[in-house]
Protein backbone atom coordinates (compact mmCIF):
# COMPACT_ATOMS: atom_id res chain seq x y z
CA UNK A 1 0.00 0.00 0.00
CA UNK A 2 1.18 3.68 -0.87
CA UNK A 3 0.22 6.72 1.20
CA UNK A 4 1.20 10.89 0.37
CA UNK A 5 4.08 11.65 2.77
CA UNK A 6 4.66 15.30 1.13
CA UNK A 7 3.68 18.35 2.98
CA UNK A 8 4.46 21.68 0.98
CA UNK A 9 2.68 23.60 3.48
CA UNK A 10 0.85 23.66 6.41
CA UNK A 11 -2.11 21.91 4.60
CA UNK A 12 -2.66 18.18 4.71
CA UNK A 13 -2.71 15.99 1.58
CA UNK A 14 -6.21 15.48 -0.20
CA UNK A 15 -7.56 12.38 0.43
CA UNK A 16 -8.55 9.88 -2.59
CA UNK A 17 -12.11 10.93 -2.36
CA UNK A 18 -11.47 15.03 -1.60
CA UNK A 19 -9.45 14.81 -5.01
CA UNK A 20 -12.36 13.13 -6.62
CA UNK A 21 -14.52 15.98 -5.42
CA UNK A 22 -12.08 18.91 -5.93
CA UNK A 23 -11.84 17.17 -9.99
CA UNK A 24 -15.13 17.03 -10.93
CA UNK A 25 -14.30 12.99 -11.84
CA UNK A 26 -16.10 11.48 -14.99
CA UNK A 27 -16.06 9.26 -17.68
CA UNK A 28 -15.89 10.34 -21.30
CA UNK A 29 -13.70 10.14 -24.69
CA UNK A 30 -13.07 6.30 -24.16
CA UNK A 31 -10.92 6.35 -26.95
CA UNK A 32 -8.22 8.42 -25.35
CA UNK A 33 -8.57 5.97 -22.32
CA UNK A 34 -5.14 4.26 -23.00
CA UNK A 35 -3.51 8.04 -24.10
CA UNK A 36 -3.85 10.31 -21.58
CA UNK A 37 -3.33 9.62 -18.18
CA UNK A 38 -2.04 12.85 -15.99
CA UNK A 39 -4.26 15.10 -15.19
CA UNK A 40 -2.84 16.58 -11.55
CA UNK A 41 -4.31 18.67 -8.80
CA UNK A 42 -3.67 22.47 -9.29
CA UNK A 43 -0.29 24.10 -8.52
CA UNK A 44 0.52 23.48 -5.00
CA UNK A 45 2.97 25.44 -2.85
CA UNK A 46 6.36 24.38 -3.01
CA UNK A 47 9.09 24.08 -0.10
CA UNK A 48 11.18 27.72 -0.59
CA UNK A 49 10.71 30.03 -3.09
CA UNK A 50 11.25 28.50 -6.37
CA UNK A 51 13.68 29.55 -9.04
CA UNK A 52 11.80 27.83 -11.60
CA UNK A 53 8.62 26.59 -12.71
CA UNK A 54 9.15 24.18 -15.29
CA UNK A 55 11.81 21.50 -16.81
CA UNK A 56 12.32 20.27 -20.42
CA UNK A 57 14.15 17.57 -20.60
CA UNK A 58 15.90 16.83 -23.98
CA UNK A 59 17.28 12.96 -23.77
CA UNK A 60 19.58 12.07 -26.23
CA UNK A 61 18.55 8.51 -25.61
CA UNK A 62 21.43 5.85 -26.72
CA UNK A 63 24.26 7.80 -25.27
CA UNK A 64 26.03 10.61 -27.28
CA UNK A 65 30.21 10.34 -26.79
CA UNK A 66 31.20 13.08 -24.30
CA UNK A 67 34.59 13.42 -25.75
CA UNK A 68 33.26 14.32 -29.09
CA UNK A 69 30.67 16.64 -27.98
CA UNK A 70 31.07 18.10 -24.88
CA UNK A 71 34.24 17.41 -23.46
CA UNK A 72 37.49 18.05 -25.37
CA UNK A 73 40.81 15.61 -24.74
CA UNK A 74 43.94 15.99 -26.63
CA UNK A 75 45.75 13.62 -25.46
CA UNK A 76 43.21 11.46 -27.74
CA UNK A 77 44.78 12.93 -30.63
CA UNK A 78 48.58 12.47 -28.93
CA UNK A 79 48.31 9.59 -28.36
CA UNK A 80 45.68 7.71 -30.95
CA UNK A 81 45.94 4.35 -32.38
CA UNK A 82 47.80 3.38 -29.06
CA UNK A 83 46.49 1.54 -25.68
CA UNK A 84 45.52 3.49 -22.70
CA UNK A 85 48.43 4.06 -20.34
CA UNK A 86 46.67 3.22 -17.96
CA UNK A 87 44.49 0.41 -19.54
CA UNK A 88 40.95 0.71 -20.71
CA UNK A 89 38.06 0.43 -17.87
CA UNK A 90 36.04 -2.20 -17.93
CA UNK A 91 32.49 -1.45 -20.17
CA UNK A 92 29.91 -3.91 -21.70
CA UNK A 93 32.23 -4.90 -24.35
CA UNK A 94 35.70 -5.32 -25.54
CA UNK A 95 37.69 -2.23 -26.68
CA UNK A 96 41.10 -1.91 -28.28
CA UNK A 97 43.12 1.32 -28.50
CA UNK A 98 42.34 4.76 -28.01
CA UNK A 99 40.64 7.15 -30.27
CA UNK A 100 40.82 10.81 -31.66
CA UNK A 101 37.50 12.64 -31.82
CA UNK A 102 36.90 12.89 -35.85
CA UNK A 103 35.36 16.42 -35.15
CA UNK A 104 37.40 19.74 -33.84
CA UNK A 105 36.34 21.73 -31.07
CA UNK A 106 36.17 25.41 -30.33
CA UNK A 107 35.65 28.11 -27.81
CA UNK A 108 32.25 30.18 -27.77
CA UNK A 109 30.83 33.03 -25.97
CA UNK A 110 32.48 35.12 -23.93
CA UNK A 111 33.09 32.02 -21.41
CA UNK A 112 34.93 30.49 -24.02
CA UNK A 113 33.57 26.70 -23.41
CA UNK A 114 35.03 23.96 -25.74
CA UNK A 115 32.19 22.57 -27.71
CA UNK A 116 32.55 19.98 -30.49
CA UNK A 117 32.02 21.50 -34.52
CA UNK A 118 28.99 19.43 -34.35
CA UNK A 119 27.04 21.57 -32.03
CA UNK A 120 27.85 24.95 -33.08
CA UNK A 121 24.61 26.48 -32.99
CA UNK A 122 23.96 25.58 -29.50
CA UNK A 123 27.79 26.62 -28.92
CA UNK A 124 25.91 30.05 -29.95
CA UNK A 125 24.16 29.65 -26.28
CA UNK A 126 27.63 28.70 -24.58
CA UNK A 127 27.34 31.54 -22.04
CA UNK A 128 24.03 30.23 -21.03
CA UNK A 129 24.92 26.82 -20.87
CA UNK A 130 26.70 24.50 -17.74
CA UNK A 131 28.72 21.47 -19.30
CA UNK A 132 28.94 18.66 -16.34
CA UNK A 133 31.65 17.27 -17.23
CA UNK A 134 31.76 14.74 -14.03
CA UNK A 135 28.86 12.61 -14.61
CA UNK A 136 29.23 8.63 -14.06
CA UNK A 137 26.25 6.16 -13.28
CA UNK A 138 26.41 2.18 -11.95
CA UNK A 139 26.10 0.59 -15.02
CA UNK A 140 27.06 0.22 -18.37
CA UNK A 141 23.63 -1.10 -20.43
CA UNK A 142 21.35 0.95 -21.19
CA UNK A 143 18.12 -0.02 -19.74
CA UNK A 144 19.78 0.79 -15.88
CA UNK A 145 20.82 3.63 -16.92
CA UNK A 146 18.25 4.84 -18.11
CA UNK A 147 16.38 4.14 -15.24
CA UNK A 148 18.51 6.04 -13.00
CA UNK A 149 19.02 9.09 -14.98
CA UNK A 150 14.98 9.35 -15.62
CA UNK A 151 13.73 7.80 -12.49
CA UNK A 152 16.70 7.69 -10.09
CA UNK A 153 17.15 3.88 -9.58
CA UNK A 154 18.73 1.45 -11.88
CA UNK A 155 15.80 -1.56 -11.38
CA UNK A 156 12.56 -0.45 -12.47
CA UNK A 157 9.13 0.15 -10.74
CA UNK A 158 10.07 3.65 -9.23
CA UNK A 159 8.54 6.78 -10.97
CA UNK A 160 9.79 8.94 -13.01
CA UNK A 161 11.14 12.21 -12.30
CA UNK A 162 8.37 13.92 -14.02
CA UNK A 163 5.76 11.83 -12.61
CA UNK A 164 7.58 13.03 -8.77
CA UNK A 165 7.22 16.92 -10.37
CA UNK A 166 3.74 16.35 -10.87
CA UNK A 167 2.93 15.11 -7.24
CA UNK A 168 4.99 17.82 -5.59
CA UNK A 169 4.30 20.69 -7.34
CA UNK A 170 0.93 19.96 -9.37
CA UNK A 171 0.39 21.75 -12.76
CA UNK A 172 -0.69 24.77 -13.78
CA UNK A 173 -2.92 24.30 -16.06
CA UNK A 174 -5.97 21.86 -15.86
CA UNK A 175 -6.39 21.73 -19.18
CA UNK A 176 -3.36 19.91 -20.73
CA UNK A 177 -1.33 17.21 -18.38
CA UNK A 178 1.37 17.96 -16.12
CA UNK A 179 4.20 15.80 -17.45
CA UNK A 180 4.14 15.24 -21.02
CA UNK A 181 6.61 12.87 -23.05
CA UNK A 182 7.13 13.63 -26.90
CA UNK A 183 9.07 10.89 -29.02
CA UNK A 184 8.16 9.35 -32.51
CA UNK A 185 8.30 6.28 -31.14
CA UNK A 186 9.48 4.09 -27.82
CA UNK A 187 12.81 4.63 -26.48
CA UNK A 188 14.34 1.29 -24.76
CA UNK A 189 11.94 0.35 -22.36
CA UNK A 190 9.37 2.77 -23.11
CA UNK A 191 6.30 3.68 -20.77
CA UNK A 192 8.17 2.63 -17.72
CA UNK A 193 10.81 5.54 -18.45
CA UNK A 194 7.61 8.31 -17.60
CA UNK A 195 5.36 5.89 -14.97
CA UNK A 196 3.83 6.85 -12.08
CA UNK A 197 5.19 3.26 -10.15
CA UNK A 198 3.63 3.61 -6.89
CA UNK A 199 2.62 6.99 -6.61
CA UNK A 200 -0.88 7.76 -7.76
CA UNK A 201 -1.27 7.09 -11.39
CA UNK A 202 -2.52 10.70 -12.09
CA UNK A 203 0.83 11.77 -11.70
CA UNK A 204 2.33 9.55 -14.97
CA UNK A 205 3.61 11.00 -18.40
CA UNK A 206 1.66 11.68 -21.22
CA UNK A 207 3.36 9.84 -24.29
CA UNK A 208 2.71 11.63 -27.52
CA UNK A 209 4.33 10.01 -30.27
CA UNK A 210 5.24 12.64 -32.45
CA UNK A 211 6.20 11.93 -35.85
CA UNK A 212 2.50 13.43 -36.90
CA UNK A 213 2.33 17.63 -37.87
CA UNK A 214 -1.32 17.37 -38.33
CA UNK A 215 -2.64 17.74 -34.49
CA UNK A 216 -4.91 15.85 -34.99
CA UNK A 217 -3.73 12.60 -36.09
CA UNK A 218 -1.14 13.35 -33.22
CA UNK A 219 -3.68 13.36 -30.80
CA UNK A 220 -6.31 10.98 -32.70
CA UNK A 221 -9.87 10.76 -31.07
CA UNK A 222 -9.69 13.84 -29.23
CA UNK A 223 -12.42 15.59 -30.59
CA UNK A 224 -16.04 14.35 -30.64
CA UNK A 225 -17.45 14.80 -33.88
CA UNK A 226 -20.99 13.41 -32.89
CA UNK A 227 -22.14 15.58 -29.67
CA UNK A 228 -21.15 19.41 -29.03
CA UNK A 229 -19.67 20.37 -25.65
CA UNK A 230 -22.47 20.82 -23.36
CA UNK A 231 -23.89 17.28 -24.40
CA UNK A 232 -20.50 15.79 -23.50
CA UNK A 233 -20.56 17.58 -20.39
CA UNK A 234 -23.90 16.66 -19.19
CA UNK A 235 -22.92 12.96 -19.93
CA UNK A 236 -19.83 13.26 -17.79
CA UNK A 237 -21.63 15.03 -14.83
CA UNK A 238 -24.06 12.23 -14.66
CA UNK A 239 -21.53 9.52 -14.72
CA UNK A 240 -19.63 11.09 -12.61
CA UNK A 241 -22.34 10.84 -9.96
CA UNK A 242 -22.70 7.25 -10.83
CA UNK A 243 -19.04 6.62 -10.08
CA UNK A 244 -18.69 8.56 -6.78
CA UNK A 245 -21.52 6.48 -5.95
CA UNK A 246 -19.92 3.28 -6.59
CA UNK A 247 -16.57 4.86 -4.78
CA UNK A 248 -18.29 5.44 -1.74
CA UNK A 249 -19.82 1.43 -1.99
CA UNK A 250 -16.98 0.26 -2.97
CA UNK A 251 -13.81 2.36 -1.37
CA UNK A 252 -11.24 3.92 -3.05
CA UNK A 253 -9.71 2.51 -6.14
CA UNK A 254 -6.30 4.43 -7.42
CA UNK A 255 -6.34 2.99 -10.84
CA UNK A 256 -10.17 3.90 -11.44
CA UNK A 257 -9.52 7.31 -10.00
CA UNK A 258 -6.55 7.93 -12.23
CA UNK A 259 -8.89 5.96 -15.27
CA UNK A 260 -11.78 8.72 -14.42
CA UNK A 261 -9.43 12.15 -13.98
CA UNK A 262 -7.89 10.98 -17.48
CA UNK A 263 -10.96 10.56 -19.13
CA UNK A 264 -11.89 14.24 -17.78
CA UNK A 265 -8.71 15.80 -18.78
CA UNK A 266 -9.48 14.28 -21.82
CA UNK A 267 -12.36 16.19 -22.25
CA UNK A 268 -11.15 19.51 -20.88
CA UNK A 269 -8.41 18.80 -23.72
CA UNK A 270 -10.66 19.60 -26.45
CA UNK A 271 -10.49 23.36 -25.11
CA UNK A 272 -6.56 23.31 -26.18
CA UNK A 273 -4.64 20.47 -26.65
CA UNK A 274 -5.25 21.18 -30.51
CA UNK A 275 -3.69 24.91 -30.19
CA UNK A 276 -1.03 23.52 -27.98
CA UNK A 277 -0.31 21.09 -31.08
CA UNK A 278 -0.76 23.25 -33.78
CA UNK A 279 2.66 23.82 -34.82
CA UNK A 280 1.30 25.60 -38.06
CA UNK A 281 0.13 28.82 -35.80
CA UNK A 282 3.46 29.48 -35.53
CA UNK A 283 5.06 31.84 -37.86
CA UNK A 284 7.15 30.47 -40.48
CA UNK A 285 10.88 32.17 -39.77
CA UNK A 286 10.33 30.96 -36.16
CA UNK A 287 9.40 26.92 -37.68
CA UNK A 288 12.36 27.76 -40.12
CA UNK A 289 14.78 28.38 -36.76
CA UNK A 290 13.82 25.04 -35.51
CA UNK A 291 13.77 23.13 -38.26
CA UNK A 292 11.86 19.81 -39.82
CA UNK A 293 11.73 16.48 -37.87
CA UNK A 294 10.23 14.50 -34.90
CA UNK A 295 13.01 16.44 -33.06
CA UNK A 296 12.82 19.87 -34.30
CA UNK A 297 8.84 19.40 -33.91
CA UNK A 298 9.49 18.56 -30.28
CA UNK A 299 11.28 21.12 -29.12
CA UNK A 300 8.86 23.90 -30.46
CA UNK A 301 5.94 21.57 -28.85
CA UNK A 302 8.11 21.82 -25.56
CA UNK A 303 8.34 25.33 -25.70
CA UNK A 304 4.43 25.90 -26.77
CA UNK A 305 3.95 23.64 -23.50
CA UNK A 306 5.86 25.25 -21.13
CA UNK A 307 4.67 28.70 -21.92
CA UNK A 308 0.86 26.83 -21.12
CA UNK A 309 1.40 25.72 -17.95
CA UNK A 310 2.44 22.45 -18.63
CA UNK A 311 5.53 21.51 -15.64
CA UNK A 312 7.96 19.19 -17.21
CA UNK A 313 8.22 18.62 -21.07
CA UNK A 314 10.70 15.52 -21.74
CA UNK A 315 11.86 15.32 -25.79
CA UNK A 316 13.46 11.91 -26.71
CA UNK A 317 15.67 12.19 -29.89
CA UNK A 318 14.33 9.38 -31.28
CA UNK A 319 13.24 5.68 -31.39
CA UNK A 320 14.97 2.88 -30.11
CA UNK A 321 18.71 4.11 -29.15
CA UNK A 322 19.66 6.34 -31.64
CA UNK A 323 23.43 7.24 -30.23
CA UNK A 324 24.24 4.16 -30.04
CA UNK A 325 26.94 4.19 -32.55
CA UNK A 326 29.50 1.42 -31.64
CA UNK A 327 30.22 0.73 -35.34
CA UNK A 328 31.14 4.54 -36.38
CA UNK A 329 31.18 7.69 -34.55
CA UNK A 330 30.77 9.96 -37.32
CA UNK A 331 27.14 9.19 -36.80
CA UNK A 332 27.15 11.43 -34.55
CA UNK A 333 27.49 14.14 -37.03
CA UNK A 334 24.53 13.07 -38.90
CA UNK A 335 22.64 12.85 -35.37
CA UNK A 336 23.93 16.28 -34.59
CA UNK A 337 22.27 17.87 -37.70
CA UNK A 338 19.19 16.93 -36.27
CA UNK A 339 19.62 18.19 -32.67
CA UNK A 340 21.64 21.59 -32.99
CA UNK A 341 19.51 23.65 -35.04
CA UNK A 342 16.20 22.82 -32.65
CA UNK A 343 18.12 22.71 -29.26
CA UNK A 344 19.51 25.90 -30.21
CA UNK A 345 16.45 27.66 -31.41
CA UNK A 346 14.64 26.25 -28.10
CA UNK A 347 17.20 28.26 -26.09
CA UNK A 348 17.06 31.44 -28.05
CA UNK A 349 13.16 31.71 -28.10
CA UNK A 350 12.49 30.82 -24.70
CA UNK A 351 15.28 33.35 -23.68
CA UNK A 352 13.24 36.05 -26.00
CA UNK A 353 10.13 35.45 -23.79
CA UNK A 354 10.96 35.61 -20.82
CA UNK A 355 10.51 32.01 -20.07
CA UNK A 356 14.60 30.85 -19.79
CA UNK A 357 14.59 32.01 -16.15
CA UNK A 358 11.61 29.99 -15.32
CA UNK A 359 12.50 26.92 -17.65
CA UNK A 360 15.46 24.47 -16.60
CA UNK A 361 16.38 22.88 -20.11
CA UNK A 362 18.52 19.40 -19.46
CA UNK A 363 20.69 17.81 -22.35
CA UNK A 364 21.88 14.38 -22.19
CA UNK A 365 21.87 10.59 -22.49
CA UNK A 366 21.79 7.68 -20.12
CA UNK A 367 25.72 7.44 -20.40
CA UNK A 368 28.52 8.40 -22.52
CA UNK A 369 30.93 6.55 -24.92
CA UNK A 370 34.36 5.29 -24.48
CA UNK A 371 37.94 7.44 -25.46
CA UNK A 372 38.84 3.84 -27.25
CA UNK A 373 37.73 2.22 -29.94
CA UNK A 374 35.13 -0.67 -29.77
CA UNK A 375 36.95 -4.27 -31.48
CA UNK A 376 34.26 -6.99 -29.88
CA UNK A 377 32.66 -9.08 -32.35
CA UNK A 378 29.54 -7.51 -32.69
CA UNK A 379 30.53 -4.50 -35.14
CA UNK A 380 30.83 -4.79 -38.32
CA UNK A 381 33.10 -1.45 -38.79
CA UNK A 382 35.73 -0.54 -36.24
CA UNK A 383 35.32 3.27 -35.57
CA UNK A 384 32.62 3.46 -33.10
CA UNK A 385 32.49 3.57 -29.41
CA UNK A 386 31.69 1.23 -26.49
CA UNK A 387 29.37 2.51 -23.87
CA UNK A 388 30.94 4.32 -20.87
CA UNK A 389 29.28 5.35 -17.27
CA UNK A 390 32.48 6.08 -15.61
CA UNK A 391 32.19 9.61 -16.95
CA UNK A 392 30.05 11.10 -19.60
CA UNK A 393 28.63 14.99 -20.01
CA UNK A 394 25.09 16.66 -19.37
CA UNK A 395 24.31 20.26 -20.21
CA UNK A 396 22.29 22.42 -18.22
CA UNK A 397 20.95 25.89 -19.10
CA UNK A 398 18.21 28.22 -17.53
CA UNK A 399 15.59 28.24 -14.76
CA UNK A 400 18.65 29.47 -12.24
CA UNK A 401 21.79 27.89 -13.64
CA UNK A 402 24.77 29.55 -13.83
CA UNK A 403 25.95 29.82 -17.38
CA UNK A 404 28.96 29.89 -18.88
CA UNK A 405 30.65 27.00 -16.63
CA UNK A 406 32.47 23.39 -17.25
CA UNK A 407 31.73 21.59 -13.52
CA UNK A 408 33.69 18.63 -13.06
CA UNK A 409 36.06 16.82 -15.07
CA UNK A 410 36.90 12.92 -16.40
CA UNK A 411 40.78 12.42 -16.62
CA UNK A 412 42.93 13.37 -19.79
CA UNK A 413 41.04 10.81 -22.15
CA UNK A 414 37.49 11.19 -20.64
CA UNK A 415 37.06 7.86 -19.40
CA UNK A 416 36.35 8.17 -15.96
CA UNK A 417 35.04 11.17 -13.70
CA UNK A 418 38.12 12.15 -11.73
CA UNK A 419 37.50 15.57 -10.41
CA UNK A 420 34.08 16.66 -8.52
CA UNK A 421 31.91 13.45 -9.86
CA UNK A 422 28.20 13.76 -10.37
CA UNK A 423 26.08 11.44 -9.74
CA UNK A 424 22.65 11.55 -11.11
CA UNK A 425 21.05 12.17 -8.03
CA UNK A 426 22.66 15.31 -7.50
CA UNK A 427 21.52 16.47 -10.71
CA UNK A 428 17.58 15.49 -9.61
CA UNK A 429 18.60 17.35 -6.05
CA UNK A 430 19.42 20.28 -7.89
CA UNK A 431 16.81 20.40 -10.24
CA UNK A 432 14.07 19.66 -7.71
CA UNK A 433 15.91 22.38 -5.39
CA UNK A 434 15.56 25.28 -8.66
CA UNK A 435 12.12 24.29 -8.76
CA UNK A 436 11.59 24.96 -4.87
CA UNK A 437 11.86 21.50 -3.60
CA UNK A 438 14.00 19.78 -0.87
CA UNK A 439 15.22 16.29 -2.27
CA UNK A 440 14.82 14.60 1.16
CA UNK A 441 11.04 16.16 1.82
CA UNK A 442 9.55 15.29 -1.04
CA UNK A 443 9.06 11.43 -0.18
CA UNK A 444 5.98 8.82 -0.75
CA UNK A 445 5.06 5.91 1.59
CA UNK A 446 5.13 2.31 -0.41
CA UNK A 447 5.44 -1.08 1.33
CA UNK A 448 6.64 0.17 4.32
CA UNK A 449 9.04 2.47 3.58
CA UNK A 450 9.49 6.26 2.73
CA UNK A 451 10.93 6.63 -1.32
CA UNK A 452 12.19 9.30 -3.37
CA UNK A 453 13.55 10.30 -6.47
CA UNK A 454 17.18 10.51 -5.24
CA UNK A 455 16.62 7.16 -2.73
CA UNK A 456 19.06 7.73 -0.32
CA UNK A 457 21.51 9.77 -2.02
CA UNK A 458 21.80 13.22 -3.69
CA UNK A 459 22.98 16.84 -2.69
CA UNK A 460 22.33 19.96 -4.33
CA UNK A 461 25.33 21.10 -6.53
CA UNK A 462 25.29 24.77 -4.93
CA UNK A 463 28.70 25.87 -7.32
CA UNK A 464 26.82 25.40 -10.39
CA UNK A 465 23.67 27.83 -8.90
CA UNK A 466 23.18 31.15 -10.54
Amino acid sequence: MGSANYSPDSSSPLSRRDLLSAIGSGFGLLGLTGTLSSGAPLARRPHFAPKAKHVIYLFLNGGPSQVDTFDPKPALTKYHGQPAPSGNLQTERKTGALMASPFSFRRFGESGLEISEIFSELGQHADDLCIIRSMHTERPNHEPSLFMLNCGHVLPGHPSMGAWLNYGLGTENQNLPGFIVLCPGLPVIGPQLWSSAYLPAIYQGTHIPNQETDPEKLIPHLKNNWLPTEQQRRQLDLLSSLNRIHLQREGGDPQLEARIESLEIAYRMQSEALDAFDLSKEPEAVRARYGDGPFARGCLMARRLVERGVRMVQVYFGDGQPWDNHDDILTHRKLARQSDRPMAALLADLKSRGLLKETVVMIGGEFGRTPSVEVSGLVKFQNGRDHNNHGFSMVLAGGGIRGGLAYGATDEFGFQAVDKPVHPHDIHATVLHLLGLDHTRLTYRYSGRDFRLTDVGGKVIQEILA
